[in-house]
């Protein structure tokens, strides 16, 4: 029997746990997307565990990233959900970046990159602009370390200009965003599914 995909939601907000996230709450909804056609999901706020700084895939005294990395090893799928701050992704997203750089010297028993076959796909929000911008760095860091952006893999939602509010503040999920999320987490079923059967050529 074909195990179903599994998926990963790493929130990369700066409030830990259980500080209210608007990033924890659009990554919840895609996992319950995702769990409609079937995947099994796991949210990990990363600020709730001391992922220290650098480039490497253990950096030794109590870092919280090789738990994190076998997570994501055993994933499918990989959200990566951030706020958006002074139109920037967070700093908590960023580290999460630059220790996803350590998968690219690593590769399976056939040669190919650790990230092929996984799927990588985004969600921003913000009360500020600059979501098309930050999903454009997280599409392109994704697909440099080996991962797979499905179309439309990105689901955002931005506040008003120079008012305030955030995504967790509203009364309902738009409907652009509710089906935007729709879309992104149908694509990444579909797109895990073909890389499940037709992996990448080995090196």
């Amino acid at each position: 029997m074909t195990q179903p995909l599994k998926a990963l939601a790493l929130v990369c907000s700066l409030k830990p746990s259980p500080a209210p996230s608007s990033s924890a709450l659009i990554a919840q909804q895609l996992l319950d997307e995702l769990a409609g056609h079937g995947a099994t999901g796991e949210l990990v706020r990363v600020v709730d565990h001391d992922v220290k700084p650098g480039v490497e895939a253990d950096m030794g005294d109590g870092d919280a990233w090789p738990e994190i990395r076998r997570k994501i090893a055993a994933a499918d799928i990989l959200l990566i959900s951030t706020p958006t701050w002074v139109g920037h992704l967070s700093s908590v997203a960023q580290r999460v970046l630059e220790r996803l750089d350590a998968e690219l010297s690593e590769t399976d028993d056939e040669g190919r990159p650790a990230m092929f076959g996984k799927v990588g796909v985004t969600a921003v929000v913000g009360n500020e602009d600059g979501a098309h911008k930050i999903t454009a760095d997280l599409f392109q860091a994704l697909n440099d370390i080996g991962f797979t952006v499905p179309a439309q893999g990105g689901t955002y939602w931005n506040g008003e200009a120079m008012k305030g509010g955030d995504y967790n503040d509203l009364d309902e999920t738009p409907e652009a965003v509710a089906s935007t999320n729709a879309t992104l987490a149908r694509n990444a079923i579909h797109l895990a599914n073909l890389l499940r059967e037709h992996r990448y050529p080995a090196s």
